[in-house]
């Protein structure tokens, strides 16, 4: 057991690192460009400007996608091994974080209050965490953003995609190389190397938590200045979490460790990808308001003729 934890706090928090190479440029002022935690070095664009919904329409920006997954796999496994001496901080964060609920999680999980419904609710939630649900959130925006001109939210959708892509291959790598048992697998004891059922499929981490929080981190990261898009997008991911522990499906380390690297891997993608000039690129409802007309002009009346 000391030793899974200890492996545990060794490797987690590779992926809330920034490679030695990939420290983001400056300005002209000194300032980092990057808007992300992790501060990667910009790569190219999700949408660039010949992507725009009048230049190419719906499906060209896609064409990259799997180019762009193959680096990011590429930069978050070697990470451990080029590591910046400022993500020091990550590793005793999170990775003491996760190694103390695993040591807790045995006395948490079996003190915990539980109901027959309060199990059957958790199931029923946890459905809202499942990827036939979370795809189609993000097909929702790259294809509305897309019909509604609204370049920005197609960026939102497409930037879910990848980062989705990128969760999804390190759950299953992660979960097959700890293979921990769920709490109600054997004697509840969470035993790593000893999951009964498929190893890709085992407890550690959470496949609910780290993409519901993937896809939490890249929405805030879109529209930091929308609080109400935070909360609303933190609280869906928080009730999913909750929804898993309350099924007994997962341990309080377990979501611990997929909402961290979910929301790491949502960060990096949005640092990699994001494109700054869309920020300034008219929303849709400010495109609308500036065709209303209200009913009165501003400009001054002119006198009619007699």
């Amino acid at each position: 057991m000391k030793k899974s934890i200890l492996c545990l706090i060794l490797v987690l928090p590779a992926f809330a690192q920034t490679p030695d190479e990939d420290k983001p440029p400056v300005n002209a002022q000194g300032q980092s460009e990057a808007k992300a935690v992790l501060q990667p070095r910009p790569g190219q664009e999700a949408i660039k400007p010949k992507d725009y919904h009048d230049v190419t329409g719906y499906w060209h920006p896609m064409i990259r996608m799997g180019n762009y997954v193959f680096h990011d796999q590429k930069t978050m496994w070697l990470s451990p091994f080029h590591t910046s001496k400022k993500d020091a901080k990550w590793w005793v964060i999170f990775g003491g974080a996760t190694g103390g609920l695993i040591a807790a999680d045995k006395y948490i999980s079996k003190n915990a209050p539980t109901s027959p419904g309060l199990v059957r609710a958790g199931d029923d939630v946890s459905y809202l965490g499942q990827a036939y649900t979370l795809l189609p959130i993000s097909a929702a925006m790259y294809f509305g953003g897309t019909a509604f001109h609204d370049d920005h939210f197609r960026e939102t959708g497409l930037l879910a995609f990848e980062t989705l892509a990128d969760v999804t291959i390190a759950q299953v790598v992660l979960k097959s190389v700890f293979d921990r048992q769920r709490p109600l697998q054997a004697q509840g004891n969470g035993e790593f190397e000893a999951a009964t059922g498929k190893r890709y499929s085992s407890s550690f981490p959470s496949g609910h938590a780290i993409e519901t929080f993937a896809l939490a981190s890249v929405i805030a990261h879109e529209y930091p200045h929308k609080k109400w898009v935070q909360v609303v997008a933190y609280c869906y991911a928080g009730g999913v979490v909750g929804a898993r522990l309350a099924a007994n499906q997962h341990f309080p380390g377990d979501v611990m460790a997929g909402g961290a690297i979910g929301w790491f891997v949502g960060d990096f993608v949005y640092g990699k990808r994001h494109n700054p000039a869309l920020d300034e690129k008219p929303t849709v409802a400010q495109k609308l308001l500036d065709h209303v007309n209200i009913g009165f002009s501003l400009q001054p009346a002119v006198a009619r003729p007699e």
